[in-house]
């Protein structure tokens, strides 16, 4: 005889306030627009104005929609040599240093995570000396140029940011996130170092190897201060040191005028500068972006 089945209710699933949700939604999706927007209308000016003609920023200043349009700053800028060397000398020193810093920093750090390395520790205090205690300007300066005779020379401009502790530390606790038991399986299969992190731990480190890549890049193509100091053959000058001394004579022209106020004649020239300068790198960001937040969380994760 069959006996009865008692019955058993379903759980009781929480209804959610639906209309609540999207209204939610909504209200940070619109809070989100109206953030791009306020940080993207300072870049709107610049591009815009850029296109402006001179006596229109002479007159109006700063717009959001200019009255006569011309590509006279443009025209300035790429009628000369001096944009097209400079900008030669920011790409080579951007993909060079770029290059050299990410695989110089990507073996120091796998020897500093390396569990047998005996001197582990001697390197990291090697390596947290440097980010508390510099060497100062004129230390910094007589290495660069009376020892190692690198002014007016691209190395001058990519040797001294070839290795950035903080970058090494964040690919230092990544690979401790990883098992060793992946080594030890390799040593076993006959694999030295050079073939362990080079066809093992390399390829499983792309999302934080990208965004040190990143980092690196805008590090270079960003930097005016070793140009500054180290280059002064014309030849050599990088973007954004063309672009600080564009600045530099632009304020000293204002000044001249006697009201620092007076919009300078060139005022568009200095805009297309910063449009041509900023150009090529934002290319890199949707290139690298898939694996930036995945780098970064990877790299936080303590071992």
């Amino acid at each position: 005889m069959n006996r009865p089945v008692a019955l058993i209710p379903p759980p009781r699933v929480r209804r959610t306030n639906r209309f609540s949700d999207k209204m939610a939604v909504f209200l940070f999706g619109l809070f989100l627009i109206l953030f791009a927007l306020v940080c993207l209308f300072p870049f709107w000016l610049m591009v815009i104005n850029s296109f402006s003609s001179t006596r229109s920023l002479a007159v109006n200043g700063y717009s959001v929609w200019p009255d006569e349009f011309t590509l006279e700053s443009y025209r300035f800028l790429l009628q000369g040599k001096q944009m097209f060397t400079s900008y030669g000398v920011t790409i080579a020193v951007t993909a060079i240093g770029t290059v050299i810093g990410l695989v110089v920093t990507a073996l120091f750090a796998y020897v500093l995570a390396h569990p047998k390395n005996r001197y582990g520790g001697f390197l990291s205090f090697m390596t947290y000396v440097p980010m508390v205690f510099g060497s100062g300007l004129v230390g910094f300066y007589l290495l660069v140029v009376q020892w190692l005779h690198l002014k007016d020379t691209l190395w001058a401009l990519v040797l001294p940011y070839v290795m950035n502790p903080f970058f090494a530390f964040i690919l230092v606790s990544f690979y401790r996130s990883l098992p060793y038991e992946l080594n030890e399986s390799a040593n076993m299969d006959g694999a030295g170092e050079w073939t362990i992190f080079f066809k093992i731990i390399r390829p499983i480190s792309t999302p934080v190897i990208a965004t040190i890549s990143l980092f690196y890049a805008l590090q270079y193509w960003n930097d005016w201060w070793l140009s500054l100091l180290f280059i002064d053959n014309s030849d050599m000058y990088p973007l954004q040191l063309l672009l600080r001394q564009l600045m530099s004579q632009m304020q000293l022209t204002s000044l001249n005028h006697g009201n620092v106020l007076t919009l300078p004649p060139a005022e568009g020239v200095k805009l297309a500068t910063v449009c041509l300068t900023i150009g090529p790198i934002i290319l890199v960001y949707p290139m690298v972006q898939k694996y930036f937040a995945k780098g970064l969380t990877l790299g936080s994760v303590k071992g």
